[in-house]
């Protein structure tokens, strides 16, 4: 689902991973932030464990430095600690916040929004973000042989809740998520959630289960490639 705005600075979405239940009081979920969002100031009443799983972002507590995180790292943040965190400006960050909620069910305290100057580690110590930057999103290997001799590239947006349905492409698409979320399926795999930021790949042929707009809607591009006097083309199986 997309961020609460009270929250955030930029696009957000939340997936919820696990839910106090039962004797359990733990909340697990995996945050993706598009690049240059963030949280507003907030705090935990039990302290807050976030783990970076793709990209790269900044964390900062109150009074402290700005720090840049990476996939990989693990930051602890303490009870009560004021506190901020985000995407780099120059790409898309994700992570998973784990947090241990208090008996009397209190949720975390939200503040005034992160400022520009905050942001860009004038109160702190940020590391620079590179004047230029190149980060490899997709390796695809394509059938042999695959004879492309011009690329087609569309922008397609999918309303809110729409359903693609089941598809077939006569050619390799690949795709990037500009704005909102789909949830995307190749039939026999598992479904994944697409945000900003996603990318995808639709082999020629193959049954496309699921492509499905959320709550937002979705906007992405797609890039068709295709051989000589042959034109994109999309097949609905009945079944």
């Amino acid at each position: 689902m997309s961020a609460p705005p009270e929250w955030f600075t930029g696009d957000a979405r939340i997936e919820e991973l696990a839910a106090p239940e039962g004797p359990s009081r733990t909340q697990v979920d995996s945050v993706r932030f598009a690049p240059g969002t963030r949280t507003h100031w907030h705090r935990h009443p039990v302290g807050q464990v976030l783990v970076v799983t793709e990209g790269t972002g900044l964390v900062q507590r109150r009074a402290g430095e700005v720090e840049t995180i990476r996939a990989g790292d693990a930051v602890r943040i303490e009870a009560g600690e004021w506190h901020w965190h985000g995407a780099a400006p120059g790409g898309a960050m994700t992570h998973l916040a784990i947090e241990e909620l208090p008996e009397d069910g209190r949720r975390a305290e939200f503040a005034e929004a992160v400022t520009d100057a905050e942001y860009g580690g004038e109160s702190g110590h940020a590391e620079p973000a590179p004047p230029l930057s190149r980060v490899i999103v997709m390796d695809q290997r394509l059938p042999e042989p695959l004879a492309t001799r011009r690329v087609e590239i569309r922008r397609i947006t999918i309303a809110p809740g729409y359903a693609a349905g089941l598809h077939v492409h006569n050619g390799p698409v690949f795709g990037s998520i500009e704005a909102g979320a789909a949830v995307y399926q190749i039939e026999g795999e598992a479904e994944t959630i697409l945000g900003p930021g996603d990318v995808f790949y639709e082999p020629e042929g193959v049954r496309i289960a699921r492509f499905d707009a959320q709550e937002d809607g979705v906007t992405f591009l797609g890039y068709f490639l295709l051989a000589d006097g042959v034109d994109a083309d999309l097949v609905f199986p009945d079944a």
